[in-house]
């Protein structure tokens, strides 16, 4: 295939002709469909990104992945659909409401509905997510090529280009492209590239067409493009570009064969009122789409970066100048020679440009230099060459113009995912350059080497692609890529430590989050996880060192000036940290509150800061402080299954449990799968003895062990309510289940060998109760009833007599245990020392009926036996 595209390549001369293949004839009439097949361009592309992303299939969810997938409730089909659908419409790409001030302003609404549909169909099983995102990766490549073919190639049916070929075939394998395709949340650029490819494939069919003069025919295809364009900027912002990209396609075609002064004359305008009318659509729905954009951001802020995030963004005019004019000769750079990929370039991974005597800033002047030198060969070039060149430039400039910081600072400095679309467009200026070069040499042997080195560079880029892959497996080994390319970047180090975290690695997590503080010592998020690590380590006091430290490092307001507009929300978790870090000791719950109150002051819809304060005040025995906090939250977040159902605590510690109860029906309204809700109303149902709703309690207590198996009480209070039940059978499963999982589980045990008593089944209640008082010596219901089995069942009354004896050596003063020691001398037939032994008893609680029945029991049986013997006497 390489042969036969390099000996019919690309012709650059001043006639713009070129050669093409044709697939269907070259090589001979002999072979079949299916080996034709096997040679096209299609099969082959698609080969390709198999070979590169097969392997990205065993990849897990990394980094931005949980927030975007495991942490987004508008994907998850377990909240109730309605309310689902209109957060998928109006929140960001996270789940945020874009209104509120943490919310990134991401509005992409498509790609989250596959991310929806992948739920529906796998869960959250990731295989599913990165299979479809390397489907899309194969359409993109596809359309990639047909899109330049099309516009290259001669009008001629079945023609393949061999510069798109060759550009489709380095876009294909391409290592930058890792981050947008193995990881999950780079959907975003793959279905906005789908979208932009179709919209710019359409428009460019409009010129292709021979004959076509009808305006309903252009209309209708001008209107498909508009709704591509309005579909890749909801799958990711950056898709507004296609209409840039058109537009620059119109005006290529306008000014081909004009001079602007032949363009502009009455005579000649009314030829290209065509073109003029398509430019006004292209126009009309730029402005549409931007202002329905603009729109969605009515009444909220631009998202808040912090100076580690985007550090030029903050610097001084000339630093920020100089930076930003850099940064695009850092990203060609990636594209030429993509081997110190990294995923998160922010922070100190590229050192701000603060003067002109900056020896990196010959980048920048080499870069503007090469650009101005492309532009000058497009005005040199003629034909397809020029075309060709102008496509490649309005792919690779326009779709990176976002990302520039020219209209806007942006949350990051590079962005490896970023390049996905503007790739296509330095893929097709190599593809041109290679061709160009093929074609110039008049050498074989050089014309051979050139095919072995591009055979080569594929081999390379594949390679490097599957072994970027392995990278992104999980997040110890994505993270630690990175610290290999950037050292100096806390937050790789901050990463690294959150993925030993979750292993519980707590000593490994605290050294990394400490060198995370030596790189960037005022980075807030460090010190905020070294306290985080450190009271995990059980050291409280360092721990509180550590978030103070954080605390000092917050930005201090100035007079007239909202703090909140200048802290980044996630650096205000250092409050609730060191929050519930102080409210550990009853003494400074005041101290804690005041924390919470400051957090709320800083951001008033800092939702989680209500739900600690509340908490704190109903320590504090403040439950109508409390009440009143959640219903504050309440106010800014009405649809927060977890304020409800900390109202419904708040009721229940008030004394009103049906009131309780009805806001935790709330919070499952809210949110079916609220764990801690589920279990509660549950007990709540039981407790208040509707049993009209038991069903209810057992439908929701199975929704629960459901979510999580391993919930022993879920399990226990199955088996409560199947006791009150009456179901036996299902009660002695559901607490043997709570035994398996926690087999110290005083209530399951107890109640479980209450029940098979009650069953006559004592014997097999004996090893439960042994297994009880095991793990619990002095439980005194658990010693009474197995008291009870060995007088009643056993008949041994001296273990008897010791489980009784167990308990008041507890509790001296226990009716129950000294009634039944008192039994006991019944039973061992001493009714004098039973006697004595009630006597007693009923003096020490004269208010027990049943003991002072039991003495006279007692006391008859004693005047019997006197009569009996009298009777016998002779």
């Amino acid at each position: 295939m390489f042969d036969a595209l390099f000996t019919s390549v690309y012709n650059s001369t001043n006639n713009g002709k070129h050669n093409t293949i044709n697939p269907a004839t070259k090589g001979g009439g002999g072979r079949g469909v299916a080996a034709n097949f096997i040679t096209s361009p299609f099969a082959i592309l698609t080969l390709l990104c198999i070979v590169c992303y097969g392997n990205s299939l065993t990849c897990g969810f990394v980094f931005d992945d949980l927030s975007a997938i495991k942490d987004n409730k508008d994907i998850r089909a377990d909240y109730p659909f309605e309310r689902q659908f209109y957060d998928f419409l109006w929140n960001d790409f996270w789940g945020i409401p874009m209104y509120k001030e943490q919310s990134h302003k991401s509005y992409r609404p498509l790609t989250v509905l596959t991310y929806r549909v992948n739920y529906l169909l796998h869960g959250l099983h990731p295989y599913g997510y990165h299979f479809a995102n390397l489907i899309l990766h194969i359409i993109v490549s596809l359309l990639y090529f047909i899109t330049i073919n099309s516009l290259l190639a001669s009008k001629e049916k079945n023609i393949i280009d061999v510069t798109a070929f060759i550009a489709s075939l380095l876009f294909a394998v391409h290592p930058i492209h890792t981050e947008a395709v193995t990881g999950v949340v780079g959907r975003a650029e793959l279905l906005s590239s789908v979208f932009f490819l179709l919209s710019a494939l359409i428009y460019t069919s409009i010129h292709n067409k021979q004959g076509t003069t009808s305006i309903s025919s252009n209309s209708w295809e001008i209107f498909q493009c508009c709704i591509f364009s309005g579909l890749a900027i909801v799958s990711k912002e950056q898709g507004v570009t296609v209409l840039g990209f058109c537009m620059t396609y119109e005006i290529y075609q306008l000014f081909h064969h004009q001079s602007l002064s032949k363009i502009l004359s009455f005579k000649t305008l009314k030829y290209n009122w065509k073109s003029l009318y398509r430019m006004v659509c292209l126009s009309l729905t730029a402005i549409l789409l931007l202002t329905f954009r603009i729109h969605l951001m009515q009444g909220s802020s631009l998202p808040v970066f912090t100076k580690y995030d985007n550090p030029a963004s903050v610097a001084a005019p000339l630093t920020k100048a100089l930076t930003f004019l850099l940064l695009p000769s850092y990203n060609l750079a990636l594209l030429l020679s993509p081997s110190p990929l990294c995923c998160d370039w922010t922070m100190g991974s590229i050192p701000l440009v603060e003067s002109l005597s900056d020896s990196r800033n010959l980048l920048t002047v080499f870069l503007f230099t090469f650009l101005l030198h492309t532009v000058l060969t497009l005005f040199r070039s003629e034909g397809r060459a020029r075309l060709s060149l102008l496509m490649s430039l309005a792919l690779l400039i326009l779709p990176f113009l976002p990302a520039t910081n020219i209209f806007f600072s942006v949350g990051f400095v590079i962005a490896e995912r970023v390049l996905y679309l503007p790739s296509m467009g330095f893929c097709l200026l190599v593809a041109i350059g290679l061709t160009k070069l093929y074609k110039q040499c008049k050498i074989s042997g050089l014309r051979i080497l050139m095919k072995v080195l591009l055979i080569l560079l594929m081999s390379v880029h594949t390679c490097k692609t599957v072994l970027r892959n392995i990278d992104w497996k999980d997040e110890e080994s994505l993270f630690l890529s990175g610290l290999k390319v950037n050292t100096n970047n806390a937050k790789l180090y901050n990463n690294v430590g959150h993925a030993f975290e979750s292993m519980k690695r707590h000593q490994d997590a605290l050294l990394l989050y400490q060198q995370a503080a030596i790189v960037q010592s005022d980075d807030i998020g460090a010190h905020i996880n070294i306290g985080r690590a450190l009271n995990h380590l059980g050291r409280p006091d360092e721990a509180e060192t550590a978030y103070r430290a954080a605390k000092h490092l917050l930005p201090r307001g100035k007079p007239g000036e909202k703090s909140v507009a200048r802290i980044a929300p996630n650096s205000l978790n250092l409050f609730l940290n060191l929050g519930n870090l102080i409210s550990r000791n009853e003494s400074r719950l005041e101290e804690a509150d005041r924390l919470y109150r400051q957090a709320i002051a800083m951001r008033s819809d800092y939702i989680q800061a209500y739900i600690n304060r509340g908490d704190i005040l109903i320590k504090m025995n403040k439950t109508d402080e409390a009440m009143e906090v959640y219903k504050e939250a309440l106010k800014h977040d009405p649809d927060n299954p977890d304020l409800y159902y900390n109202l419904g605590v708040v009721a229940i510690e008030q004394g009103n449990p049906k009131q309780g109860l009805q806001y935790m029906n709330t919070a499952l309204r809210l949110n079916p799968t609220h764990t801690e809700a589920l279990l509660n109303s549950a007990i709540l149902i039981q407790e208040l003895k509707q049993v009209e709703n038991h069903q209810v309690a057992i439908d929701r207590l199975l929704s629960l062990v459901s979510l999580q198996p391993d919930n022993e009480k879920a399990y226990f209070n199955l088996g409560m309510i199947t006791m009150d039940e009456g179901w036996t059978w299902e009660s002695e499963y559901w607490f043997k289940k709570a035994i398996e999982i926690v087999p110290d589980f005083r209530g399951a045990l107890f109640n479980l060998a209450l029940l098979l008593t009650d069953q006559h089944r004592p014997m097999d209640a004996v090893p439960y109760l042994k297994t009880l008082l095991g793990f619990y010596p002095n439980h005194t219901k658990g010693l009474i009833l197995l008291g009870d089995i060995y007088t009643n069942i056993v008949k041994d009354l001296d273990q008897a007599e010791e489980m009784y004896k167990r308990i008041l050596t507890v509790t001296p003063d226990h009716v129950q245990a000294k009634h039944n020691l008192c039994v006991l001398e019944v039973e061992r037939d001493n009714l004098e020392g039973a006697e004595i032994c009630f006597q007693a008893l009923a003096d020490q609680a004269p208010k027990e009926d049943y003991i002072r029945k039991h003495l006279r029991i007692v006391q008859n049986k004693i005047k019997k036996r006197k009569n009996d013997r009298k009777t016998v006497l002779p």
